[in-house]
């Protein structure tokens, strides 16, 4: 059973609801009512099992000083799988970090091009698939949100389509959070689609697909979680800009 305790960040976001409009728009409302950054990440990482199917644990890395740190997690668990990563410089979150397309393993318990953090999962955790999605922040490279399941093949191109949605989510936050929340800054940014278009373009290398059709993809994506990225964009900035007028 996941831990989302620490995703009380807000009262908008506690409840039993999983309803994804919902705990977007409550994610939102804990990015701009003054919460310190450490509780908007850890807000994130407990979201992300509510809005992934098979999601079980998630982690959220950040670059400092050419070190990839865990900023926040929805338990010890992915914690210990980030630790592993980083131990055995190798695996789906690190990787994710450096590449444009989503690194995703479906069971460490078959051969894995991370031979070495497998055997660490396998050993320490109850974790059997990853998925690791690059975070950009003004085209500079900046982190990754890492997904992790414990249930072996149920992590697939489909279920990293759903979860590309929330990594657009996190790059708007961790802009707005690298830019002291700066509205102007984040409205430029959103105005210009480019949390959009960087959606779509981790679409098009996860499916292999053309632009035309990785919107396609995004947009069913949007529809089949009741969410439109452009308007969820919107709302952040929306959100901000009353919070700075209080």
């Amino acid at each position: 059973m996941n831990d989302n305790s620490q995703f009380d960040a807000s009262p908008a976001v506690s409840g039993p609801s999983t309803d994804p409009a919902t705990v977007f728009a409550a994610l939102a409302d804990i990015v701009y009512r003054g919460s310190s950054a450490e509780q908007v990440y850890t807000a994130i990482c407990n979201a992300a099992p509510l809005l992934i199917p098979h999601c079980d644990h998630a982690s959220l890395m950040l670059m400092q000083h050419g070190k990839a740190v865990t900023v926040a997690a929805s338990d010890d668990i992915a914690r210990v799988v980030d630790d592993i990563e980083r131990a055995t410089g190798e695996g789906p979150c690190l990787d994710a970090i450096t590449s444009e397309a989503a690194q995703l393993e479906t069971d460490f318990q078959t051969p894995t091009q991370w031979p070495a953090m497998a055997r660490g999962v396998l050993n320490r955790t109850p974790v059997r698939g990853a998925m690791g999605f690059r975070l950009k922040v003004n085209e500079h490279k900046v982190g990754a949100l890492n997904l992790f399941t414990d249930t072996p093949g149920v992590f697939d191109s489909d279920t990293a389509g759903e979860a590309i949605i929330l990594t657009a989510f996190t790059a708007v936050t961790v802009a707005a959070m690298m830019n002291g929340q700066e509205a102007s800054t984040l409205r430029g940014g959103l105005e210009s689609n480019r949390e959009i278009g960087k959606a779509v373009g981790l679409i098009m290398a996860l499916h292999d697909v053309s632009d035309d059709e990785a919107f396609a993809l995004l947009r069913k994506s949007s529809q089949d979680l009741n969410v439109k990225i452009a308007d969820l964009a919107s709302s952040v900035v929306e959100r901000h800009s009353k919070a700075s007028k209080n």
